[in-house]
């Protein structure tokens, strides 16, 4: 049951999931967090800071880390599979339909209005994961590491996967030390 578990909930996601893999994440985490309880909210945000450190797509990434998990390598090849077919399949049976209609206004205005769904999911995703790094923390060095990433980010140009590996460091040799965690 749970093979089939793993791989209906990865699909559900995914063909729900609208404007690649970012998008994908909260439905994902939906499922593999609130739905299955398979992981704890702390440890999907584990696994997404693995996999944003990694090459490539983050949805099959994320995929073939909680499909082998949760049921090895049987879990890992189907959430890569329920993760790929939709779109997969999509692509094939509507790329000649898209063309045709590529430069409709009811096209481009469907695009317009789902953009923003997209961005509250993220934004209600990124509350969830900063309540949940607050209540382990605390509110101070939280901000600190938001503020720290943010001036990283923007101001400094660093890489994202050079302060996602910093907050690997911080979190994995330097909190144990003050046992925060």
């Amino acid at each position: 049951m749970t093979a089939w578990q793993v791989f209906w909930g990865f699909l559900v996601a995914n063909l729900l999931g609208y404007g690649g893999g970012p998008s994908t994440i909260p439905l994902i985490q939906d499922q593999v967090v609130t739905h299955y309880h398979w992981l704890t909210n702390p440890q999907f945000a584990n696994i997404l800071a693995v996999g944003n450190t990694l090459p490539g797509p983050i949805a099959t990434k994320t995929a073939g880390i909680i499909g082998y998990s949760v049921d090895g390598w049987i879990g890992a090849l189907l959430a890569l599979a329920a993760t790929i077919l939709p779109s997969a399949v999509g692509i094939i049976l509507l790329l000649q339909v898209v063309a045709r209609f590529r430069n409709s206004r009811i096209v481009k205005g469907m695009t317009l209005l789902i953009q923003p769904v997209i961005a509250v999911m993220l934004a209600i995703l990124a509350l969830e994961l900063l309540h949940s790094s607050v209540a382990r923390l605390g509110w101070f060095q939280a901000l600190i590491i938001v503020v720290l990433s943010v001036w990283l980010l923007k101001f400094r140009k660093v890489h994202p996967v050079f302060v996602i590996l910093a907050a690997f460091v911080y979190g994995g040799l330097i909190l144990p030390l003050f046992s925060v965690i």
